[in-house]
């Protein structure tokens, strides 16, 4: 199995008539985004790139076999390093280093293609379902029962086998559509088993984490648009959310900006006093009580908080 799916190998049946971005997704007539991005980089640009791809090979060794030596001695390193961003080309292989799947893989031989074509899953009608919503503006997931709808069934299905407790959920297809288009089937099935179960890492380990830094980038986006999204009308704004420059998205700009905004345990307070109202004594379990929405002194100290860390921002 091919370990990355390139978009210009893939087999997606009849070319898309409309242009496609560097990641393989039709483009939009409202994405302010130029055709051809990376032949539109300034040259400077391309270095810089090329730069940070050799730093990455050095780094993590021919297949890997230099990231946990380098782990244990430079830590800080790696993480700053992943913080600007891995390059494209080596993300698939270092998300498997990351999560500790590629060392699953290796000790489970034959086990996902035993999942795939000799076990049965009580899901596979959910499967099937979901299958065209998954991505469906991307060239590898378009065709009808095409390459990349199989890849997609065959890792849900085998999940789903595979860890009978949790099977398939709603959603779980754009996290195993994702890896797919840069690794193989098996790799993206141990990849996500190294999430949901665990592997290096406790399942899910650092997920809270994970929520504020997707915070502090969210942040560092509209500090970076925020003199041109206060002068727009109501109506454009949205349009404007959806649609952020290139310029706003470079990860060398755009994460030393987020990560400047400090985010403190306030969020977390709030999160719980949400969660101890839907679960108190009186909560209902039925959807419309759950989906209650805050009350509005919680609204308003939630509203306050971003207030605050903006303001820390522009400072």
């Amino acid at each position: 199995m091919d370990k990355k799916k390139d978009v210009d190998d893939i087999e997606p049946g009849p070319a898309p008539s409309r242009p496609v971005d560097r990641f393989g997704f039709i483009k939009t007539e409202q994405s302010n985004s130029p055709e051809g991005i990376l032949k539109s980089r300034p040259t400077h640009e391309r270095g810089r790139e090329e730069r940070r791809i050799r730093k990455w090979r050095k780094m993590i060794g021919t297949g890997g076999s230099d990231w946990k030596h380098y782990v244990r001695r430079n830590p800080h390193v790696v993480k700053r390093r992943i913080r600007k961003g891995i390059p494209d080309c080596l993300r698939g292989l270092v998300w498997q280093l990351i999560s500790g799947s590629r060392d699953l893989l290796l000790m489970n031989p034959g086990v996902y293609e035993t999942l795939v074509i000799y076990e049965t899953s009580t899901s596979e009608l959910e499967i099937i379902r979901d299958i065209s919503r998954t991505f469906p503006s991307h060239i590898f997931f378009q065709q009808r029962h095409g390459p990349g709808q199989r890849s997609l069934y065959n890792v849900l299905k085998a999940y789903s086998v595979y860890d009978r407790d949790v099977g398939y959920v709603q959603g779980m297809g754009f996290i195993a559509g994702l890896l797919l288009l840069y690794m193989s089937e098996e790799d993206a099935f141990w990849l996500i088993v190294a999430l949901l179960k665990g592997a290096v890492h406790a399942p899910m380990e650092g997920l809270y984490q994970g929520i504020k830094v997707v915070f502090q980038v969210g942040l560092g986006l509209l500090r970076f648009c925020h003199d041109d999204l206060v002068k727009l009308p109501f109506e454009e704004l949205l349009h404007s959310l959806r649609y952020f420059p290139d310029e706003a998205t470079d990860p060398d700009t755009l994460f030393p900006l987020a990560f400047s905004f400090k985010v403190n345990s306030s969020l977390e307070e709030l999160e719980k006093e949400y969660r101890k109202r839907l679960d108190g004594p009186n909560a209902s379990s039925s959807s419309s009580k759950r989906l209650l929405p805050l009350k509005s002194k919680t609204m308003s100290r939630a509203v306050s908080q971003v207030l605050s860390i903006s303001n820390v921002g522009k400072k």
